[in-house]
């Protein structure tokens, strides 16, 4: 970088004289009256003889040396004081590090054997399975005007679509009603928590928990107009996120719809054992532990001993009501976080297949992936940053899959093998904690390439019916 020079041009009068080589434009930022550049470029001006230095808390940006402690009070990249309902890796999962698998070699380094092996092991451990999902793609009232409108273009029109059919199947499951908070994981600009808010403008006592790790612009939950729901952003990683200690849940006792749109990779995990474990399961004391493992043939014990544990406790806590997330993002799961490690040794595999299997699953995908991304705007790409269909490294394409050896639709086939099985270690995993849960399309793989929907209700119910008000 470096100060404005001859055939750069000249800088935009009241704007700021250093140019920014990486941007090939000026920088944008307003210099104080009678400087020519700002503040973070004023070691630029010849007159001015402070020294900036880079700020220890986040080096891309400089601070006066000599007012160095008063910058580290209030800069952004400052560690903030942790809220309430923060508790260390209460959500990780994996505590035993030596179970923790070692960096394995990529699937292209793989010799034709090893990667034959791993394919068999799949589809070994793949019997049984019901391979071919059902369909149930539905839509919903709240988004027909929306889904009307000429003015929405091909990128609106698929999301609005998914979120409809979300809609349509939590509306199929009975868990738009009243009294009830909905939590959105990987929420983003929360769109689908301002859908059901649409969905239930005529319905009271409803809570809108939005949770989002990274600070998010164009938030649309801040223009709703209702009054008699309430919209609360929790900035925090699932994985340190203990949902009954969020004081509009301690304070109002409402069971919790757990949703999420194409929530990636690890975090549907996280989300998973947040509602399941460190919320219906603590809801009985203060620890904080996981509950104890369980066999996969005690799901009618578990669910009898849920219900009767959620009626002792019926005044201090209510459970999960249900869960609607769309997955997404196979190849970013993580063993130390997977919750359907059981069943995968139950099968006979463990940390090394799954560290395979996962990356194997973008293979479902990247047949598609350059034509999808070549279709796709730049409009489209940061309109909705929620969407992870199109994150794909080098290591995920096809030049990982030893090519000669593999078709691509033999690569296709194995990858929605792969997420399948990642899928119904989640679906186990619910099934022995007594929820009733499903695998389905819940869209066409024309408007998603990730178009599985995950449902569950409690099974038998756990909490009586909302009544309305």
């Amino acid at each position: 970088m470096a100060a404005a020079e001859p055939g750069r041009g000249t800088p935009v009068p009241a704007r700021c004289a250093y140019f920014v080589e990486r941007k090939k434009r000026f920088c944008k930022m307003t210099p104080a009256a009678g400087r020519r550049f700002c503040g973070e470029h004023g070691q630029q001006e010849e007159e001015n003889d402070r020294k900036r230095i880079p700020c220890p808390l986040d080096p891309k940006h400089t601070v006066y040396e000599d007012q160095l402690q008063k910058h580290l009070k209030k800069c952004n990249s400052r560690e903030k004081p942790k809220p309430v309902y923060f508790v260390q890796d209460i959500n990780a999962g994996l505590k035993d590090v030596a179970e923790i698998p070692e960096k394995q070699v990529p699937i292209s380094s793989l010799s034709k054997e090893e990667l034959e092996n791993l394919i068999i092991k799949l589809k070994k451990a793949s019997n049984g399975l019901e391979l071919c999902l059902k369909e149930r793609i539905l839509s919903h009232q709240a988004l027909q005007e929306a889904l009307n409108d000429p003015k929405n273009g091909e990128s609106a029109f698929k999301h609005l679509k998914q979120q409809a059919s979300i809609l349509g199947n939590m509306e199929k499951l009975h868990l738009l009603g009243p009294g009830r908070c909905f939590v959105e994981f990987g929420a983003g600009r929360g769109k689908l928590s301002h859908w059901v808010d649409v969905a239930l403008q005529n319905v009271e006592n409803v809570q809108f928990l939005l949770v989002e790790r990274a600070t998010t612009r164009f938030k649309v939950d801040g223009k709703h107009k209702r009054r008699d729901s309430i919209f609360e952003r929790l900035q925090v990683d699932i994985q340190h996120l203990c949902l009954k200690k969020v004081p509009v849940l301690e304070k109002k006792k409402l069971p919790v719809v757990g949703i999420g749109k194409h929530l990636c990779g690890a975090a549907t995990d996280l989300a998973l054992r947040c509602l399941v474990e460190s919320y219906t399961a603590c809801c009985d004391g203060e620890n904080e532990q996981p509950a104890p493992k369980r066999s996969r043939t005690d799901t009618t014990e578990v669910a009898s001993n849920n219900s009767a544990d959620n009626e002792g406790n019926k005044d201090d806590c209510k459970p999960v009501a249900g869960i609607v997330i769309a997955l997404c993002c196979h190849h970013k799961c993580d063993w130390t976080h997977y919750v359907g490690r059981e069943f995968f040794k139950s099968v006979g595999l463990g940390p090394v297949e799954f560290h395979y299997f996962q990356r194997m699953s973008s293979w479902a995908t990247c047949g598609l992936r350059e034509t999808t991304t070549k279709a796709s705007t730049s409009e489209d790409q940061t309109s909705d940053t929620e969407e992870h269909e199109q994150t794909f490294s080098k290591t995920e394409s096809g030049s990982d899959t030893l090519q000669g050896i593999l078709t691509v639709e033999e690569r296709k086939e194995i990858g929605c093998l792969c997420k399948l099985l990642i899928d119904h270690g989640r679906i186990e995993y619910l099934q022995q904690r007594g929820y009733k849960a499903v695998l389905q399309y819940y869209i066409e793989s024309t408007v998603s390439l990730e178009n599985v929907l995950l449902t569950a209700v409690p099974s038998p119910s756990l909490i009586p019916e909302p009544t309305h008000v």
